[in-house]
């Protein structure tokens, strides 16, 4: 009888070893489901339902859009954490839900580095240093001289605590030494209403949202808040290149549960690197004021982890306590 129990579980563990390469070689073989977990209209949501459609033409299977709203991108993500890893449910991640909210948000139900498959880097939404129309600068240098001279007095708006908006304000803050007041709104909208009419100053915000207001002269545009200099605003330089060290970016990505099949979450990068760079989709990007960052697997689970250590350093030192 022993000897039969162990020829059984070695069979099974035999058999075990070749489930993933098994499944790889069928996947996908039904519908595929892609949480979003944040608006219907927003960025991540446009673009998941983009990577949904080229995703069940390439495949052949249908890949479907889900939202799961609600805790800043904790609520979808958590029910992918807890999915089967199988590559069947996918999650459309941010820098908020895969790498601040541990430190935002107390009593968290997930790990976003433990927990996830890091599929690939789906785009950088690119950011703004925007200032009003009023204050008298007119380039960074200018408003820097400005902002140090009234070093406690400027207000910058953001969509809440733990948004892009507020952690760039606070990295600024950090390297310039520069005192700003930070007011929170209940998202991005009121904070540029105010911005433009005056009540605030600064506001550190995503390219689309303001750009309409730049070309329009109620706003200026002074700095790009990423790595590179935008196509949409070629003579605005980054504010790393005044501010040595200064990146802030508003990514998203796709995330499958930990434990997903490497040969499963590889074809799904390779085929995002294919669909992500074709004419249509580059097209969208650059309406929508952002870019797609090439990526593997691995350099994706290596940014996540650097941007979570980094802005974890940032709040802490800022005093900004989870709640």
């Amino acid at each position: 009888m022993k000897k039969i129990t162990a020829a059984v579980m070695m069979a099974m563990a035999g058999a075990a070893t070749h489930v993933g390469p098994a499944m790889a070689q069928t996947y996908p073989d039904h519908i595929v489901k892609i949480v979003s977990p944040f608006a219907t209209g927003g960025i991540a949501d446009t673009f998941s339902r983009a990577l949904a459609q080229s995703f069940s033409d390439s495949f052949g299977q249908p890949f479907i859009v889900e939202n799961k709203i609600g805790g800043g991108g904790n609520i979808g993500s958590e029910l992918v954490a807890k999915s089967p890893a199988d590559g069947y449910t996918l999650v459309m991640g941010n820098i908020g839900s895969h790498a601040v909210n541990p430190f935002l948000i107390k009593n968290m139900r997930y790990d976003p580095i433990k927990d996830f498959a890091p599929i690939a880097l789906v785009l950088d939404a690119e950011g703004l240093l925007v200032i009003n129309s009023k204050i008298p600068a007119n380039n960074l240098q200018e408003f820097l001289a400005y902002a140090k001279a009234h070093s406690g007095k400027l207000t910058y708006g953001s969509g809440g605590i733990g948004t892009t908006s507020h952690l760039a304000g606070l990295l600024f803050t950090e390297k310039t030494k520069i005192e700003l007041l930070h007011v929170p709104y209940k998202g991005n909208n009121p904070a540029i209403t105010d911005l433009v009419g005056g009540q605030t100053d600064i506001m550190f915000a995503t390219m689309p949202t303001v750009l309409p207001f730049v070309k329009e002269g109620r706003l200026k545009a002074l700095a790009v808040l990423g790595k590179e200099r935008s196509a949409a605003l070629p003579d605005v330089p980054t504010l790393g290149e005044q501010v040595p060290g200064f990146e802030a970016n508003n990514w998203i990505g796709l995330f499958a549960p930990a434990g997903t099949p490497p040969q499963i979450v590889g074809g799904l990068n390779k085929k995002i690197q294919e669909i992500m760079t074709s004419a249509d989709i580059q097209e969208k990007l650059q309406t929508a004021g952002a870019k797609f960052i090439p990526s593997t697997p691995e350099s994706f689970a290596t940014f996540q982890a650097s941007e979570s250590r980094k802005w974890q350093k940032i709040l802490k030192d800022a005093g900004v306590e989870p709640g």
